[in-house]
């Protein structure tokens, strides 16, 4: 195992996200932040209260969504479904999607697809802990990252969370 990110480098890199965001989207105007499940809402947790602490009045629409059954490997293996919690309409809307790992692309394809129910969003940004860039299947890039690594098929990243794990960290195993 190789640590990619130590605890406080992690709590750095969700800092450093959250300004990048709100760089980009000054007053989160007309903006969702939207966490994918299961492990993508740990990384939308923190970042949504670090955009609060940011944010005057620190108000930010925040969601969480559950892509399981629109997954094209939903058939494959057992996947057991989370909750979707978007109690608001993203017509018109700048979504910010939230997740930890990008590999393949295939979580953020049916995520979009996902996105679809809840109304048509004008803009679509994605943010990312992880970026494993060789790795794409799909044209599928983030726009905001907090680290992009070159791994191989056989390596794994592991982002581990202190709410889950016990422990901050992201390793290479």
């Amino acid at each position: 195992m190789k640590t990619i990110l130590s605890g406080q480098q992690l709590a750095l890199t969700v800092k450093r996200l959250a300004h990048q965001i709100l760089e980009n989207n000054a007053s989160l105007q007309d903006t969702v932040v939207i966490g994918l499940q299961p492990r993508g809402i740990f990384l939308s947790d923190r970042i949504v209260t670090e955009l609060q602490s940011l944010v005057p009045g620190g108000k930010v629409v925040y969601g969480k969504l559950d892509i399981t059954f629109y997954r094209d490997d939903v058939r494959k293996s057992l996947h057991i479904a989370n909750s979707t919690d978007i109690p608001f309409s993203l017509e018109n809307q700048h979504v910010i999607l939230i997740d930890d790992v990008l590999y393949t692309g295939r979580t953020i394809r049916a995520a979009l697809d996902a996105l679809l129910a809840f109304g048509r969003p004008s803009k679509v940004s994605l943010c990312v802990l992880i970026d494993r860039r060789f790795s794409r299947e799909l044209p599928i890039q983030p726009d905001f990252t907090g680290k992009t690594i070159d791994t191989i098929i056989s390596q794994k990243v592991k982002v581990c969370w202190k709410e889950r794990d016990e422990v901050d960290e992201v390793v290479l195993i």
